[in-house]
């Protein structure tokens, strides 16, 4: 006989790119990332009863998702970091290297500037504080504001100052960058003015 598929499960699971991609994003690593996802599904499967149906479960999953991370790093925040040399297999860079894959661009130079800038982008989205880059970070996702305020448990007044920081934030940091690297553009305009 047919196992019928749990409705709930199906549901839940649409939305695991979307949560890995935005856990990534958190945790700047794969493998926490997974954690953080693998993390969250147990939670949602675990206090299901705990789901209205017919509301949001996109938004209830990236809840559980935020408060497992911020739980997460507040309990990292008070470990020290160790590295064990001996446990780092050699093929991990080059494992990167051919997942990242050589640019099959015929213009070199335009490969280079791309690869720079989405590595730019990606370094100043670390370098916002954790509590700016989360309503970032859920923004980019196409939640709304009243959404981004449930997960967080704050107020979408708090969302929107941290949203409008956040972006004055990357914009100064894109446009100090840009300066750096000598791009014409960035030299004729002013600085962006901080928030």
């Amino acid at each position: 006989m047919a196992q019928v598929a749990d409705p709930f499960e199906q549901q839940a699971l649409s939305f695991l790119d979307a949560l890995y991609r935005t856990g990534l994003r958190m945790t700047r690593s794969e493998a926490d990332a997974e954690d953080l996802v693998q993390e969250t599904y147990i939670r949602a499967f675990r206090f299901r009863d705990q789901f209205t149906p017919g509301t949001n479960m996109k938004a209830w999953l990236f809840r559980i998702l935020t408060n497992t991370f911020i739980n997460s790093y507040r309990r990292r925040a008070t470990q020290p970091q160790t590295t064990e040399l001996d446990e780092i297999e050699e093929t991990v860079l080059h494992r990167h290297m051919t997942e990242a894959g050589a640019p099959a661009a015929t213009d070199p130079e335009r490969a280079v500037l791309e690869g720079m800038v989405d590595t730019e982008v990606r370094q100043a989205l670390e370098e916002l504080p954790e509590h700016f880059r989360s309503v970032v970070l859920l923004d980019v996702e196409g939640f709304a504001y009243k959404e981004i305020a449930e997960m967080l448990d704050i107020p979408i007044g708090t969302v929107m100052s941290r949203l409008h920081r956040g972006r004055k934030f990357l914009q100064r940091r894109l446009y100090d960058l840009a300066r750096e690297r000598g791009i014409a553009a960035a030299k004729a305009m002013p600085r962006p003015e901080g928030a």
